[in-house]
């Protein structure tokens, strides 16, 4: 199968094999339900050249179970209900076209993982360039069919799921318009549960469909493997301070960091290059000065490259 069948669309850039990586800057609910953090973490992802940034949009009183709603916790707001709580950190339509203008100035997309099919209606207000299916809502049917009759792009990410699951989901979002992810869901998840090489177990099993990393790891040296392994999309949480309170913010990324990930991405993408091995002109000088030996099959400088033979 070609690899053109494994290029997907989000937005003005096209995502698969022969593309940049897609890097996307999870915001998540690391705002805190502040839009200044919000807009802060939009500069920094846009400042270390991310493509996107994507948040999570959830109708509170359908993602929190009923026996969850009245029980207190202690928050930086003081002492609330969990469904108090859960609006808390929920970003309205004024806030969302805030984030959407800023990104536009920008020059960064963003997009959203909704939790809920009221979500999904709440996002379509906005040309975002994909949705994302969160791990915990792969096996969420209705949520699957809602996004599909989006007709965007739809990114799933597999953490805690079986390879049944899997296969389900794909089934039920139709594999013409989606991107896998592969992920562990654990914050922070340890390196020997990673599985980086579920990353060519989906290639093989999916040839039409492109396959990215959702990593919620510490450290950026892993999400770099995955990238070599063939990633085409990277997804890895980002905040302004690991320090800072929430349960998402001690696997997320701060802005150096992603700077440096961003940076390192784009020189393995460039360092990868197209697996046909050839002669460099600038290893010409090299092979002159230290080649003793011209060997039995010999080519001269000025040979021309051989064309690669059809098959």
């Amino acid at each position: 199968m070609s690899s053109t069948s494994r290029l997907r669309t989000l937005g003005t850039r096209t995502a698969g094999p022969g593309n940049p990586v897609y890097i996307t800057g999870e915001i998540g609910i690391n705002h805190n339900g502040d839009l200044d953090n919000a807009l802060a973490l939009i500069d920094v992802a846009a400042e270390a050249g991310c493509d996107a940034v994507k948040f999570q949009k959830r109708t509170p009183e359908i993602c929190t179970p009923r026996d969850q709603w009245d029980i207190e916790r202690d928050t930086p707001w003081g002492r609330m209900t969990y469904i108090d709580y859960r609006h808390r950190v929920e970003f309205g339509e004024a806030e969302y076209q805030a984030i959407s203008d800023h990104c536009a100035e920008r020059g960064i997309d963003w997009f959203a993982s909704p939790w809920d099919t009221e979500a999904v209606a709440f996002l379509e207000k906005f040309d975002v360039p994909a949705h994302k299916v969160a791990s915990a809502s792969l096996t969420d049917d209705e949520l699957l069919r809602s996004l599909r009759a989006t007709g965007r792009t739809v990114i799933l990410s597999t953490g805690m799921s079986t390879p049944r699951q899997i296969r389900h989901a794909v089934e039920v979002l139709g594999s013409d318009n989606i991107l896998l992810c592969h992920a562990t869901s654990t914050y922070p998840a340890k390196a020997e549960e990673l599985n980086l090489r579920v990353i060519n177990t989906l290639q093989g099993e999916f040839p039409n469909v492109p396959i990215g990393y959702s990593g919620h790891e510490t450290g950026l040296q892993t999400t770099l493997a995955a990238v070599a392994l063939g990633a085409a999309f990277v997804e890895r949480h980002i905040t302004l301070d690991r320090a800072m309170w929430g349960s998402d913010q001690a696997a997320s990324v701060e802005p150096q960091g992603l700077q440096r990930l961003v940076r390192d991405i784009r020189t393995i993408e460039a360092s990868l290059g197209d697996g046909v091995k050839k002669v460099y002109e600038s290893e010409l000088g090299p092979m002159k000065k230290l080649r003793r030996v011209t060997g039995v099959v010999a080519e001269t400088e000025s040979a021309p490259a051989a064309e690669p033979v059809a098959v």
